[in-house]
């Protein structure tokens, strides 16, 4: 009676032994999942940040794309402002060469008179020189 008690007893110990494994498998179970759902979380953060990571580089890219297009943008602005110079330097020496026309025009025109003026003098002088010569032959 007395031993089959006692085995009873220890029967009853070891299930409370076996219960408290099972409760610390329980544990170490809840514990890895506890770790795994952290892990988890930490790989999606990490997700996470590498898709902000290459959000902000779309976006580095994108400010750079818009700065080369400016840019572009400037250097035809200055090119067509290159041309427009070459345009008026262009437009000033037909200006000039107008000018040296009009002046060589002048010129010719003041030569043509100088020549007519010396033209009719010498005409004026040979009228004269008839003038003397009939002048002569009269007092003959």
């Amino acid at each position: 009676m007395y031993e089959r008690g006692r085995e009873r007893e220890r029967e009853r110990e070891r299930e409370r032994e076996r219960e408290r494994e099972r409760e610390r498998e329980r544990e170490r179970e809840r514990e890895r999942e506890s770790e795994r759902e952290s892990e988890s979380e930490r790989e999606r953060e990490r997700e996470r940040e590498r898709e902000r990571e290459r959000e902000r580089e779309r976006e580095r890219e994108r400010e750079r794309e818009r700065e080369r297009e400016s840019e572009r943008e400037r250097e035809i602005e200055r090119e067509r402002e290159r041309e427009r110079e070459r345009e008026r330097e262009r437009e000033r020496e037909r200006e000039r060469e107008r000018e040296r026309e009009k002046q060589r025009s002048k010129k010719r025109k003041k030569e043509r008179y100088k020549e007519r003026a010396r033209e009719v003098e010498r005409e004026r002088e040979r009228e004269r020189e008839r003038e003397r010569e009939r002048e002569r032959e009269r007092k003959r």
